[in-house]
């Protein structure tokens, strides 16, 4: 084979791989960024409005100092936090932190969770919810609406919408 020859192969080679490598590193780029989530978690539910909020929460304070034991959830009910206000809880693995009002109901008076335990009860229909994973234990359409809930120091804590 003439030296041409064997020079115009391997350009040719180089050229089909040069193409199949972009190819492959477009559909690595591709799967990459189609495993990647959004921070931007909507809750849509039309029983609850959504109202953006940010809430320090100082564990060192008596009312908060519950939160520092797995288990001992304590009721936020401060002006402009939530709607009916939050339920926060210590899982063991983290934090939760759920809107406390009744997701199944239009909000009216009876919309407000009760707590019991670790769980919440809506007086409107009697269905209890666990405030560790906010699942109902009927079935019903809608889950406790979750908020946003991060560690921002060894005892501060962040709740936001």
């Amino acid at each position: 084979m003439s030296k041409l020859i064997k020079l115009n192969l391997y350009h040719n080679f180089v050229r089909e791989n040069y193409a199949m490598k972009k190819y492959i590193l477009l559909m690595l780029a591709v799967f990459a960024m189609a495993g990647c989530n959004s921070d931007d978690y909507n809750y849509r539910n039309p029983n609850l409005p959504d109202y953006n909020f940010s809430f320090d929460i100082d564990m060192n304070l008596p009312l908060y100092s519950q939160l520092n034991f797995t288990g001992s959830p304590v009721y936020i009910g401060v002006a402009g936090v939530g709607i009916n206000g939050i339920f926060v809880t210590k899982t063991g693995s983290g934090y939760s932190a759920f809107e406390a009002s009744c997701p199944n109901q239009p909000l009216t008076d009876c919309s407000m969770l009760e707590r019991d335990g670790i769980n919440v009860i809506c007086p409107c229909d009697g269905v209890e919810f666990n405030l560790f994973t906010g699942l109902p234990s009927t079935e019903v359409k809608y889950s406790l609406k979750p908020y946003r809930i991060q560690q921002t120091g060894p005892t501060t804590l962040r709740v936001y919408n």
